[in-house]
């Protein structure tokens, strides 16, 4: 699993968030994506790594500004009582 994450400038409320949010879904199959105007920035989490030249075309169609791509790897994060 891998996060994506992706600096957008342009984002001013939680419509634009949504609007950021779908246009990455349409272009890529993710396990979720979050976005967050505060911020300014995408979160993506995806079995592989995504295109990121793809990626910031899709974004930048809608009318937001990527400032930045960056990629690490991701470990899901879970409750768990075992092993203790």
């Amino acid at each position: 699993m891998v996060k994506t994450i992706v600096g957008v400038d342009g984002m001013m409320c939680g419509m634009c968030e949504s609007h950021v949010n779908e246009a990455v879904r349409n272009a890529f199959s993710i396990k979720k994506v979050s976005s967050s105007h505060g911020k300014k920035q995408t979160e993506i989490i995806s079995e592989e790594s995504l295109d990121h030249e793809k990626l910031k075309a899709a974004i930048e169609k809608t009318g937001y500004q990527v400032t930045s791509v960056t990629e690490e790897p991701y470990k899901k994060k879970g409750f768990s009582l075992f092993g203790r």
